[in-house]
């Protein structure tokens, strides 16, 4: 041990340390704060990052003598790096509950990196902290607290039997302080011992910065609390205000009604219509008017990264960058004199319809479509759409309406609790949430039945717009915000930071349908967008423009380059 620590941590009383006496030196009895934050620190960097010890002993190449000097300076590394964030917090009303909620922090994360192989990122706790109960409670499962409380029950049992000692304010500061200083000497140390295998791994396995317990949830907190001053995240900056309805409105016979299916957990590779081995879209594929984009690709890999994505002009790479947020495109649309309605069966829009009328169906009773405590499956969606049409403003309706029906889909772990009993095509499935404890086919079948589901219910959309053909011009997008991990690298769900993420949590659905009117309002044919869609990469970024166009709104906020459908518009244009 280096000299500096041995100067800044006193013998504990259990390492031989002589007890002084109660009465002439209170202030000396107990164990001293730098002894806690050591041991602390020691066992969240060893026993709470069981993920992290596990990716690194997997690494190509990671053997031998030369390895395990690796993983030594590595977990070298990790403790300091505890032991640097607890010396901030090691003072005498602040350290044991700092302490105990950082072993918390690190039991949790473990349980989860180690149940579903996910990373923590700022993007992955702002979808936690978004989730609602009904959401939480399908993480719930024996697991969790059996792991929960192996990891953090016999730490924090010691913390708070064990007596701290008090120090003076001053000398406590100091130690403190050189407790830091130390604890960045020896990280600096470890890292410099192993600079050239550290760089490398680093640079080739960026993955492994996330999986660091629980500094990676911390520095995630920190990410999140302070992003009002990184961005104004008070004001909504106005977007489309110029919004203006195209000449295609101009004595129009019929309004056009668009349904944009907002998709949950969709993996487009899992879509029977993209050639996938499994009927699982027996009802779309019998359809030959659909256009379906076999190379679409995602904005994020959770809801609360994609959805204000796709639906912002920013695309991807300016919403990450943004200062400000701005309205979106259901505003733009509401700009331009159209009625607008989004419905909601999951936990929430995560703020694209906060300006807009919008309805959650998720907590509505129906015998059939909300089974006693589960969530309501997608068709709920359709009941009651007639009236909640009607009660929007007449002058809008007559110009156009754009709705969102935004999934639970495919939303997981609890798969199985995605589709009726009479469209539970591959069995046997998983029903367990802990989807480790299943055959990985069994958790496939359970996700694959969830798209049969979906599959039902787009073909429910499209024949309830068939039905509107009389007094509507109808058309219908839907596209899935991620996609999903089933268990590939014993990885599971969705939310990777979107560099190191499987294609699986970014390679989405997307399939179009235009009804013969709105082909003939367009200008577009499908035979066209069929042929071109096909193969072309598209991502989120197209879409806010491809609403725009489709629905002839005429605003500086419109990029023809990013409308999707331009390219089948422009021959048919010209003839």
């Amino acid at each position: 041990m280096p000299l500096i620590l041995q100067r800044l941590l006193p013998r504990a009383p259990f390492f031989g340390a002589s007890h002084a006496s109660s009465t002439s030196q209170p202030s000396a009895q107990g164990l001293h704060p730098a002894w806690v934050v050591l041991w602390i620190s020691v066992w969240m960097a060893a026993v709470c990052n069981v993920p992290l010890w596990r990716e690194v002993l997997h690494l190509p190449g990671n053997t031998g003598v030369r390895g395990w000097a690796f993983l030594a300076a590595f977990m070298v590394l990790v403790t300091a790096g505890n032991a640097a964030l607890l010396s901030l917090l090691a003072w005498r009303w602040t350290l044991k509950p700092a302490a105990g909620l950082l072993v918390l922090m690190a039991a949790f994360g473990a349980y989860f990196m180690l149940a579903y192989g996910i990373a923590i990122d700022a993007s992955m706790l702002t979808n936690v902290l978004q989730t609602d109960v009904k959401e939480a409670g399908d993480l719930l499962n024996w697991q969790l607290p059996l792991t929960v409380g192996a990891l953090a029950v016999p730490p924090v049992a010691w913390l708070v039997r064990q007596p701290v000692r008090a120090v003076a304010p001053l000398r406590h500061t100091l130690h403190n302080a050189g407790l830091f200083v130390a604890a960045v000497l020896v990280a600096v140390g470890a890292v410099l011992l192993v600079f050239q295998d550290f760089a490398s791994t680093m640079r080739n396995h960026t993955q492994l910065r996330y999986l660091i317990n629980p500094l990676n949830t911390v520095y995630a907190l920190g990410n999140i609390a302070t992003k009002p001053l990184r961005m104004d995240t008070r004001t909504i900056l106005p977007v489309g205000r110029d919004a203006q309805l195209g000449a295609s409105y101009a004595g129009q016979s019929k309004p056009p009604l668009l349904v944009l299916v907002l998709g949950e957990t969709g993996r487009a590779g899992n879509f029977g219509i993209n050639g996938y081995e499994r009927d699982t879209t027996p009802l779309l594929a019998a359809r030959p008017d659909l256009i379906s984009a076999g190379n679409a690709w995602a904005c994020g890999t959770s809801t609360a990264a994609s959805v204000p994505c796709m639906f912002s002009h920013l695309g991807r790479n300016g919403y990450e960058a943004r200062r400000a947020n701005f309205e979106g495109l259901m505003d733009v649309l509401q700009h331009a004199g159209l009625a607008v309605l989004w419905v909601d069966n999951q936990s929430g829009c995560k703020g694209t319809c906060d300006r807009i009328p919008n309805a959650n169906t998720s907590a509505q009773k129906d015998p059939e479509l909300c089974p006693t405590g589960s969530d309501c499956l997608d068709n709920i969606m359709l009941k009651g759409l007639d009236q909640r049409l009607a009660d929007l403003p007449a002058e809008q309706r007559q110009r156009g309406t754009v709705v969102v029906l935004h999934q639970m889909g495919s939303h997981g772990p609890a798969y199985s609790k995605r589709s009726a009993p009479e469209r539970k095509k591959f069995l046997p499935e998983c029903t367990s949430n802990a989807l480790q404890e299943c055959d990985r086919q069994q958790v496939v079948n359970a996700y694959d039945n969830s798209i049969v589901e979906t599959d039902h219910f787009l073909d429910s959309v499209l024949n309830w717009l068939g039905k509107q053909s009389n007094q509507a011009q109808p058309a219908m997008i839907y596209v899935a915000d991620h996609g999903e991990s089933l268990g590939e690298n014993n990885i599971y769900l969705h939310g990777l930071p979107y560099s190191i993420a499987p294609d699986v949590q970014k390679h989405v659905p997307w399939i179009t349908w235009l009804s013969p009117a709105m082909q003939a309002r367009t200008h577009l044919t499908t035979g066209c967008l069929q042929q071109d869609l096909g193969e072309r990469r598209i991502t989120h970024d197209h879409y806010f423009h491809s609403v725009l166009g489709l629905m002839d709104v005429k605003t500086e906020a419109y990029n023809t380059e990013l409308d999707m459908f331009a390219a089948c518009r422009k021959p048919a244009a010209a003839g």
